[in-house]
């Protein structure tokens, strides 16, 4: 399954930038979490988890670490 990270702006909207990453499945507008977020708003790829200086959404890294192969015979 193909995820990617999408923004949750701040309380002000765009103008106040990104206050935390989520995680989607593939370009779906509702994160992992089941937090709505913005179809405009920023997305990365799914290798940036944890490389940005905002947060990341703790749920969202649980939820994502549960469906992702760690064993290489699992990336078949």
């Amino acid at each position: 399954m193909m995820h990617q990270m999408r923004a949750e702006y701040g309380v002000g909207g765009p103008p106040d930038g990104v206050r935390l990453w989520h995680m989607v499945r593939g370009a779906e507008q509702v994160a992992m979490c089941g937090r709505e977020l913005e179809a405009g708003a920023p997305v990365r790829e799914a290798v940036d988890w944890g490389k940005t200086p905002e947060l990341c959404c703790h749920t969202c890294g649980a939820y994502v670490l549960r469906e992702s192969p760690y064993l290489g015979a699992e990336h078949q």
